[in-house]
């Protein structure tokens, strides 16, 4: 399993800089939120992390449900 985590400014798109998902951080926030994403590790009150398994779980996810493998 892999343990490396990824912070928002490299998982999050902005209008100058694509990131590892198509969507802006205020989405991702609102995902987390909704349960829909998958649940950040708080390091303190300004530094929040995703581990990348989770992440790439639910891309692999979020793809099938579309009908489409990647």
């Amino acid at each position: 399993m892999d343990e490396r985590l990824i912070r928002m400014k490299e998982l999050a798109s902005t209008r100058s800089t694509p990131g590892m998902l198509p969507m802006c951080s205020a989405t991702i926030w609102a995902m987390v939120k909704s349960g829909k994403f998958p649940e950040p590790v708080k390091f303190s009150d300004r530094i929040t992390a995703w581990r990348i398994a989770d992440v790439n779980a639910f891309i692999q996810n979020a793809g099938k449900q579309q009908g489409t493998t990647t």
